[in-house]
């Protein structure tokens, strides 16, 4: 069971006070006569385990010599039939039912087969295996078989066979072994090895598997999931991504299956009704603890917002509770949070960037083509997007320079007499250096009437002493003043004091110090108590805009570790407006700088209209960075890849520029 410590961890338990007989009359005349009371019929079958609702269909038979099943299925239809006719089976049979219906018929519910089969255990598995053969007297394996095909229909054989090892005990040998036969199956072999991937990922035990995906990431700075995406594909790939994510932790792929199911248009029933049947009585709280922390909202009101009537009241008493004091963590979703970060202070991820030097560069050559480009009628922006999006800011530096002492003139009045629009905004950032280029975001953000600080906020909270100090001096340079004095006469308050102290640039860059890191958060922990914002907000000032980054991780441990509270929570919860914003990207920024803009990607294409400006500058700014990392980042949380969206969203040469800085489909 996929719970804590061993203590029950499902949301449904024994009636106290059961009595079959008395259940199943009163099913009974709930059923009887002229339509039925459904409100009874949720009310009484939510509220017994499943143990119990096998003795009320007995008792049910016993006294009126019909099936109650039958009877359920007669008299409730749609969703909410489906929901307590589930509730009515045990879970093997009611696992059997799923897999049946989902490989009868025209085509195949992969996705079914992929939830069941890659999160039941052994002794689950051995059940539904039996239990398929009783109910329809075939053989599951050889029904599957008959369905797939390929190394997805291999993996599921695999795990039909229910033999994952199940000791506790971990050879450092096999794991360093397995590590290498991945790698070697991977990465590092043209093709890939799936016979490999199969037998470790199928066989393994939990635990040695969660050792030998630290270990991959520590040796190879890929973590196994990108490898996964890179090497296999399809429904093999949704299978093993899926077997990865029931290794790390069952109850966050539910967490995530649930999410999913519910987000967007319209309500993925099938899968919601599967996993709130098959998992009340496992680990309802643990995935409930679970997507709390990582959507910031309760499963209740998810599910309250997301659905209607009886099949709303039915899904909402297996969920069994609601969450949503904001910001509230449980013990144990704190330590979820914890080890989390603790793996991710481990990982040294490393960064990379989707614009790399041009091999074989010829500055001149460059040159000449984007005269040609650009002379005469008309101008060729095929030309112009494909030389500029595919060679290093270095490099486009030097095409510059060979470009003035060629034609004496200035590619930049030259691109900018040529091209217009989206498309001149970002292939001009592209010809500016990095620093220049930040600095004329920041000065774009405070002209005019009005102040972007969602701008200011993103570049400052985000770059390093070295890139702010090189920000600064570019500032000067461009604009003859100092970027601090336009920050204070162009922002008040606590919003003022946070962006000018990141302007200077002079976080610490020492390791992190456990001591001070414990009295930093006990600090944090004193003031929020002392309730008096002004303070919180100096203290939250001083301690995020000063300490390292690697400093700033502990001090977030620690925190959770004594107040059971994540510091993103508090501050979403205590603090308001552009202060909270800025703070909050600070701490995004130190947890995982590379999904802070995978959000901010996102956000800028979701809905109506497109954020062009937040879109062109995180695609200018981060593309020899981390550009890489942000894609992993943005299908891992959106469950669609950076490409396929922007490419949904945009259109003309600002869309082929868009892509080719993109760097490719994931």
């Amino acid at each position: 069971m996929a719970n804590m410590g061993n203590r029950y961890r499902g949301s449904i338990t024994d009636y106290a006070d059961f009595d079959s007989n008395q259940d199943a009359e009163a099913l009974y005349t709930a059923m009887k006569g002229f339509g039925s009371d459904k409100e009874a019929i949720l009310e009484l079958i939510t509220s017994r385990s499943n143990k119990q609702r096998q003795e009320i269909c007995q008792s049910y038979k016993s006294l009126y010599g019909k099936d109650l099943i039958d009877d359920l299925k007669y008299e409730l239809t749609g969703k909410f039939e489906r929901l307590i006719v589930g509730l009515m089976r045990p879970l093997a049979y009611f696992d059997a039912k799923e897999i049946k219906d989902a490989i009868s018929g025209i085509g195949t519910d992969e996705k079914c087969l992929i939830e069941i089969l890659a999160s039941r255990n052994n002794q689950q598995i051995h059940q539904l295996v039996e239990a398929y053969k009783d109910a329809y007297e075939r053989n599951l394996e050889e029904d599957i078989v008959a369905d797939t095909s390929g190394h997805f229909k291999k993996m599921l054989v695999v795990l039909l066979q229910g033999t994952r090892e199940e000791d506790d005990v971990v050879s450092e040998d096999l794991v360093a072994q397995d590590v290498q036969d991945l790698y070697e199956a991977g990465e590092l072999k043209w093709g890939t090895d799936e016979a490999q991937f199969i037998y470790i990922l199928g066989n393994r035990s939990k635990q040695h598997l969660r050792l030998v995906f630290d270990e991959y990431l520590k040796t190879t700075g890929i973590p196994i999931e990108a490898s996964i995406r890179g090497e296999l594909s399809g429904d093999f790939e949704k299978l093993m991504l899926a077997v990865v994510k029931c290794i790390r932790s069952t109850a966050e792929y539910f967490a995530e299956r649930l999410f999913k199911a519910m987000k967007g248009l319209g309500t993925r029933d099938n899968t919601l009704i599967r996993i709130m049947v098959s998992r009340s009585e496992l680990d309802m709280l643990d995935i409930r603890e679970v997507f709390r922390t990582k959507y910031e909202k309760s499963l209740y009101s998810m599910i309250k917002n997301d659905t209607s009537g009886e099949y709303k009241k039915a899904l909402l008493k297996l969920c069994g509770g609601d969450d949503d004091a904001a910001g509230q963590f449980f013990p144990e979703a704190a330590k979820v949070a914890y080890q989390m970060w603790e793996l991710s202070a481990v990982a040294r991820v490393e960064l990379k960037g989707t614009v790399r030097p041009a091999p074989n560069f010829d500055p001149e050559a460059d040159a000449k083509a984007l005269r040609k480009a650009m002379k005469g009628l008309g101008t060729d922006e095929d030309t112009i997007i494909d030389i500029i999006t595919r060679r290093s800011n270095d490099q486009r530096q030097q095409i510059r320079r060979t470009f003035k002492s060629h034609f004496g003139r200035d590619l930049m009045a030259d691109l900018k007499s040529e091209i217009s629009g989206s498309l001149a905004k970002l292939i001009l950032g592209l010809m500016m250096p990095p620093a220049h280029y930040d600095a004329k975001q920041l000065k774009k953000a405070m002209e005019g009437a009005g102040t972007d600080e969602q701008a200011l906020i993103e570049i400052l909270a985000t770059r390093n002493n070295q890139e702010i100090r090189a920000i600064n001096e570019a500032y000067q340079e461009d604009y003859h003043k100092s970027l601090e004095d336009d920050l204070t006469s162009d922002t008040s308050g606590h919003l003022k004091r946070i962006l000018v102290s990141l302007a200077t640039g002079n976080r610490d860059e020492g390791p992190e110090n456990s001591e001070q890191a414990r009295e930093d958060a006990q600090e944090i922990a004193d003031t929020k108590t002392g309730g008096d914002k002004p303070s919180l907000e100096t203290c939250f000032l001083s301690i995020l805009c000063s300490r390292s980054y690697q400093h700033l991780r502990r001090v977030f441990q620690e925190f959770i570790k004594m107040t059971n509270h994540d510091v993103e929570h508090t501050i979403k919860k205590e603090m308001s407006g552009d202060v909270r914003d800025a703070l909050v990207a600070i701490v995004q920024s130190v947890k995982n700088k590379p999904l802070f803009f995978a959000d901010k990607l996102y956000k800028s294409m979701k809905g109506a209209g497109t954020d062009e400006k937040t879109l062109t500058r995180i695609m200018v700014s981060r593309s020899e960075t981390d550009l890489l990392n942000i894609r992993r980042e943005f299908i891992e949380k959106y469950d669609k890849s950076l490409h396929h969206v922007i490419e949904s969203d945009n259109s003309g040469d600002y869309l082929k520029a868009l892509l080719a800085l993109c760097g490719g489909e994931d």
